[in-house]
Order: structure tokens, then sequence, then C-alpha cells
């Protein structure tokens, strides 16, 4: 099988191949995105904003055909895919609309003689390295800023999700910019290395694992690239003792299984205050039997598949690994019969730092329910943890829930709701889950030159 290709998880029927490209055309890929930035970053920005408006008016009318590739390509059901597009729609509608005021020059206010002023500009060409589990999302929320901002981009899109880059590829130079501002790269990790060391490559923005995070990084290091890294994450969810139970228990399962669990900011370690321990399982539990499997072509389906056989191994590992150290399995954790990579929502408690499902992200439909004393031993487990990427906590007093918050050490906290994306709002972690920003302004700001003028 070539590096990349579509295999439909829902049967494991491999659809479609494709090959890697020569390290040839890498090279000069990359060439290529360096001259069209000499034109495009000349480009009035409000020209540029036409383009990516374009592009948001493109995913809105090929809604349905990207939707279709999403469930094909990595399981999605296909009503969460249709939202997908329409979310990233947004967000290159909102660099569209807002993207060129947040762009305007800054005067500073100086001590000495004479003014000073920041402009926002951009550095060259980038390099984006995107994950399977949000194909479309992911790739708006890196290229919509950086197209507005003047910034080309090359796109090396996940192995599992070809069709869908070739897609959102034929979207974008379809969207009226010049030539060579957009381009697919069916890239090896040894192109990828090569393209980061090139002298054309001014940056490079990953969202994927922390081993991918160290090698993509530590090129860029080495090579004094500029990087943005999104490393996942394993966001608590706290429940506390004055809590709205069936809300909280709501929200806390449609963030733990949708997207069958698969996503960076999904509810993935439930801490309940001990008094409401009891009511709040009995609650998570009767919502958790709601997320039943089904074919993802369904409309009604909630939840389809993981996004490949290798990634439900993995689950199934951490999940056979507590179960042997003495978790309880409150509900599914087993494999079901029949082809596909289907895992069933699954519900664990018991979860000690002996086993693997404690400090390691779990990422799929496994939700981790810890018991806690106090709001103060919730907040001490809530920051056991390698990743601090979001986190929720769910209180009646909204004051007292907002001082637990701020005690957290993560990127993203919300009070009573759960986090998550819009096109205004940052994005990103601490610790292990990365290194940047994305979306509103800072999207803007981590690939751009502040540059100073300052006259007498």
């Amino acid at each position: 099988m070539s590096r990349y290709a579509t295999v439909d998880p829902a049967t494991g029927e491999v659809v479609k191949e494709f090959d890697t490209m020569t390290d040839t055309e890498a090279e000069r890929a990359v060439e290529a995105a360096h001259a069209a930035f000499s034109n495009w970053r000349r480009v009035d920005v409000h020209t540029r904003a036409a383009v990516v408006q374009a592009i948001a008016d493109a995913h809105r009318d090929q809604a349905e055909e990207l939707a279709a590739l999403m469930t094909l390509e990595m399981g999605k059901p296909v009503a969460q895919a249709r939202g997908e597009v329409e979310l990233s729609a947004s967000i290159y509608e909102y660099y569209a609309t807002k993207g060129p005021g947040l762009l305007a020059d800054e005067q500073l206010d100086i001590a000495g003689s004479g003014t000073a002023v920041v402009h926002t500009r951009p550095i060259g060409a980038l390099l984006g390295i995107m994950p399977w589990n949000y194909p479309c999302y992911q790739v708006a929320r890196f290229v919509a800023p950086n197209l507005l901002l003047g910034n080309t981009i090359l796109l090396k899109h996940a192995g599992n999700c070809p069709q869908q880059a070739l897609r959102i590829a034929g979207i974008v130079t379809g969207a009226g910019g010049p030539d060579g501002i957009y381009q697919n790269v069916f890239a090896s990790s040894d192109q990828v290395a090569g393209m980061i060391a090139h002298p054309h490559l001014r940056g490079v923005s990953l969202t994927g694992s922390e081993r991918a995070g160290e090698a993509v990084g530590g090129a860029a290091g080495r090579n004094l690239k500029k990087s943005v890294l999104e490393l996942g994450g394993s966001d608590a969810f706290i429940v506390l003792a004055d809590a709205d139970i069936e809300r909280a228990a709501q929200d806390a399962a449609t963030g733990r299984f949708a997207n069958a669990g698969q996503a960076c900011t999904s509810s993935k370690r439930i801490i309940v205050e001990g008094p409401i321990w009891d009511r709040f399982l009995a609650a998570f539990l009767a919502r958790a039997r709601e997320w039943t499997m089904g074919d993802p072509r369904e409309e009604t389906t909630r939840l389809g598949p993981m996004s490949s056989a290798s990634a439900r191994a993995d689950l199934v590992a951490q999940v056979e690994d507590a179960v042997s150290k003495g978790a309880t399995v409150h509900l599914g954790g087993e494999l079901p019969d029949g082809p596909g990579a289907y895992f069933p929502a699954t519900v664990l408690s018991g979860v000690d730092p002996s086993m693997r499902a404690y400090h390691e992200e779990v990422f799929g439909p496994v939700a981790v329910l810890h018991r806690a004393g106090s709001a103060e031993e919730a907040v001490r487990i809530a920051n056991d943890s390698p990743y601090g990427l979001g986190a929720a906590v769910y209180g009646a007093d909204e004051s007292r829930a907002a001082d637990l918050a701020d005690q957290l050490d993560v990127g993203m906290v919300s009070i009573n709701t759960t986090v998550k994306s819009a096109p205004d709002l940052p994005f990103g972690g601490v610790k292990n889950s990365g290194i940047g920003r994305e979306l509103g302004r800072f999207g803007l700001d981590e690939f751009a030159n502040k540059k100073l003028e300052r006259r007498l």
C-alpha cells in the first residue's frame, strides 16, 4: 500500500491509493511557494480577503462532497461532517471580513521624538502538517489567516485523507488567487524534513502527536524556523457538588463521544466530587448508552468507526492495560463482531497512575471517570497530566467555579460548557499540548513579521 490511501474504516476496504511525490517535486514545490510569495505579499489585503471569502463560499457549495469524503476516509458520521464543513467555512469568512481590520497598523506611544508604527506583514512560504481527525477544520484554521496575511502554503495532509486533501486544494486554487499560493504535497517524512530545512521555507505548523511534535519542532529549531505545534490533550471535565448533574452528564457525554472521541479537546477525564458521584455516574451512563454504533453514512448515526484499525488497536491496548490492573468497566469495553474499526462507547473508573489511561491521551470513545474527595483534589487530579490543552468546570456557583478554573494549567477553560472552537477564539495549550495559538487575531500573529517603522 502507498503512503497515501483512502481506506474506508467502516469496512476496511482500500478504496484508492496515491503515490508519494518525488524528492525533486518536493523541492520544486518549496521553490514555487517562495516565488508565489513575492507576488502574493504585494496583493492588496482586500483582494486577498476576497479570495479567502471565495474559499468559504466554495466550502458551503461543496459541503456534501466534503462531508462524504470525511465519512469515507476517517469514518465521521455524515451529520457531524456537515457541521465541520460549516465551521471551516465560518473560519475562512471570519478572516475575510475581520482580517483586514486585524492587520491594521499599530501606532506606538513612544517616549522619544518622532513616530513609530508596527506593521503586520507576512514572512513567506509555510508548511502545514495536518491530522486526520478534523480533515477540513484543521486545514482552515491554518490556511485562512495565513493566506489573508499574504503567506503562501504547502499543505501536507494525513496519509489516510488524500481525497479530502485534493478536494480542498481544488477549492483553494480555484478561488481566484495567483498560481502557487497553495499546494497540496503528498510528502514523505524525509521530504518534510527537507522542506523544513529548505532556506526558502519560513515556518511550519503541525497538529499531531507528541512524537511528531518533537520531530517537527526539532527540525524547525535546528533550521531556525518558526513553528506552531498543537499536540493533543487529555482534557479534564470537573463536576462540582453543586453542579446541574443532568446538564453536566449530557455535555460530558457529547464532549467525550462526538467524533468517536477522536478530538484533542474531548472531555477525556471526568472528575466528579464525591457527594454526587453515584448520581452523576448513573446520569452519565444513561447518556453514554445513547451513543450507539452505526453506519456513518446514516443520518441518525452518532458513533461511527474509529479512523483506522491501528487506531482502535492502540485504544484497546490502553483499555486492557487499565482493566488488567483493576479498573472498573461500567459500559462497553469489548470489541464488536464484524468488519470495520468500530469500538463502543466505554466508561471506566478506578484508573490510577499505574495505568496507561491515567497519563496518556486516550484517543477514542472511552471516558475515564475519577472520584475526587473535594474541589481542591479535583484540581490536583486535573493538573496531574503532561497535557494542558483545555478543561471545563461545572458548578452552580460560577464565581467559585471560575476561581478553580484559574488554577488549572491549561490554555483554554470553560465554565458550565465544554471547550468549543470558534473563529474568533484563540486555540492552543501549554505543557505537552504544544506551542503557539491558532484562530482569532492570534492566528494572524504567529507567522507574521511585526515590522517596526520609526521616523524622526
